[in-house]
């Protein structure tokens, strides 16, 4: 049994898993019990082909009340920093219209017990913050925006 705390949009959830089998996992958030089927792909077998990186097809909430949680897409144009670990916002150190070079540290990420530093991957101007201090994030999740 694992247990994860979340903030989306500024609202805490707790989610426990508590029973994973092969295609489906049964979670509680927030004190409710959800079970969630995992979808399989079907598999081409028409050639060799390299693997995309397309995320699998958002699930359709049961009921009104189940929220759906999605990553958005990167900026066109822009220069998104992701996290690189799931873990938790200790520090932001740019603001919004702060010119960076690369391999500045935007960011302290805190993962697994550690202190990560965010770099700026390339030079440009902060256009976007897009994480707060205190904020839990999972991994491949958009933090800073440079233009």
């Amino acid at each position: 049994m694992k247990e994860f705390k979340y903030k989306i949009n500024g609202t805490p959830y707790r989610v426990v898993v508590k029973n994973s089998e092969e295609s489906v996992i049964e979670l509680e958030v927030n004190g409710t019990t959800y079970s969630v089927e995992l979808q399989q792909q079907k598999k081409q077998l028409t050639g060799i082909k390299r693997p995309s990186r397309e995320a699998a097809p958002a699930p359709t909430p049961k009921s009104a009340s189940t929220l759906l949680v999605t990553r958005p897409s990167s900026p066109a144009g822009k220069n998104t920093i992701t996290s690189p670990l799931p873990g938790v916002i200790l520090e932001i150190k740019c603001k919004e219209g702060d010119t960076v070079k690369k391999g500045q540290t935007l960011m302290i990420l805190e993962a697994m017990k550690m202190e990560n530093n965010i770099l700026a991957n390339a030079s440009g101007k902060v256009s976007e913050i897009l994480v707060s201090k205190g904020d839990s994030v999972l991994e491949g999740a958009n933090l800073v925006v440079i233009e």
